[in-house]
Parts: structure tokens; sequence; C-alpha cells
């Protein structure tokens, strides 16, 4: 099972390779049918499956039911990595969009009931937390403290949304901001805009106003991905 399993991640390397460094796949290339890809890439029809699958997962490929496998048009914007030697930072970037897609989707909306549900000693704690982040914006904006409160400012708005489910999205929130800096791009630019955005959040959280709360993190989730050059379909 092991050998199967390291002959798919093979296959996988090889269509990748193809993608990002011969370019003889590119964005909206339909793979050549299951039996002659397999056959040229000398691997059973089971293998390439799961190498499809795996690329499938990482974003590289797409699959549309009765018409084939093509190469997703999402693979664009990780040209700027797209030499063999940087697939882990192309793997880190679909992850990144996918969790920033996560985010997008169910953030603003606990940011809404935070405003309407959190208490006074919540919107008072949060405060505080989003005043130690600014300061650990001027600070060192790549510093494990910047990140650190960070993680805390935000996972305190989702938990003031008292909502039992949305607590448990506060790891999907809590990679995202690690993985952001792990990755280490234009991370001068995201402290710049994201210290304009905690002022908007910080004080529409303060006054209650659930509509202009939404937005205000909805806009600065995007920033930060705009930052990341993650292009977003949300």
């Amino acid at each position: 099972m092991t050998q199967n399993i390291n002959l798919s991640q093979k296959t996988a390397e090889i269509l990748k390779k193809r993608i990002f460094d011969e370019k003889t796949l590119v964005p909206g290339d339909k793979l050549p049918n299951e039996n002659e890809l397999s056959s040229e890439l000398g691997v059973s029809r089971a293998t390439l499956r799961e190498a499809i699958r795996i690329l499938v997962n990482d974003g590289v490929l797409t699959v549309y039911r009765g018409k084939g496998t093509f190469v997703s048009s999402k693979v664009d914007q990780f040209a700027e990595a797209s030499v063999i030697g940087n697939i882990d930072n192309i793997d880190m970037k679909v992850r990144l969009r996918d969790l920033y897609e996560a985010r997008l989707i169910i953030e603003p909306e606990a940011a809404s009931l935070a405003a309407m549900r959190a208490t006074e000693e919540e919107i008072e704690e949060i405060l505080n937390l989003g005043e130690i982040v600014q300061k650990n914006i001027k600070k060192n904006p790549r510093g494990a403290a910047r990140v650190n409160s960070e993680k805390e400012f935000h996972g305190a708005i989702m938990k003031a949304a008292h909502n039992d489910f949305l607590a448990q999205f506060i790891p999907v929130l809590t990679e995202t901001i690690e993985k952001t800096f792990a990755l280490d791009e234009n991370l001068e630019i995201i402290a710049e805009d994201a210290y304009k955005d905690h002022i908007m959040i910080m004080h529409f959280l303060k006054v209650r106003d659930a509509a202009a709360l939404k937005s205000a993190v909805t806009i600065h989730l995007h920033h930060a991905a705009i930052n990341e050059n993650l292009k977003l379909d949300i």
C-alpha cells in the first residue's frame, strides 16, 4: 500500500512539473484520457487516479463531470513560484487561498453576531486585545507577539458570537494567520492595511453596528488576500 501511495505522489509530482516547470500543460488544458496518460507515464490507472486526486485537492487540477480533468485556471496566481523547487510554496498558497475563502464565508457573519450578542465585558476585552495588536504592529509587524495577538483578537470576536459551532472555526482562523506569516510575502503592506482595518473593526464593534462590522471584516480579509497575491472567487 505504501508503495502505491509513493508512486501516486511521484506521478503527481511529474504532472506538477509539466504544469509549473516545463509548461507543457497550461491553465485550461485538458489532460489526456486515462488510458493514454497512464500508459505514457508507465503507471496503472488506479495510480493515476490517486495522483489526480492529490492534485485536485491541491487546487492544481479541476474535474468536470462528463467533460474530463483540466489544469485549473487558478494556477496562474502561483506563476511567480512556478519552478519545481518551490512546489511547497505553491501548495501553501493553494491552502492559504482556501483558508481565506472559508474565512470570508464565515467570519464576517460571526462578527455581525458578535456586535449584537457580545457582553459589554467581552467588547471591552476585544478592544483591549485590538489595542495590543496595534502596538505590536507598530513595534514589529513580523514578530511573534504580533502574530499571537492577531490570533487572540480575531478569535475573541468569533467567541463573542456566542455560537458553539462557529467557535469550532477558530483553528481555521489561526491557521490562516500562521500561514500568512510563514509565507512571508508583503508582510509590511499587510500590516499597514491591517492597522487601518482594525481601527474600523474596533469602532463598529464598540458602537454595535452589525452591518458595518460585517463589511469591515470582509474588507480586512480581502486586503490580506490581495496583498498575498491570492485571487479569490468570493
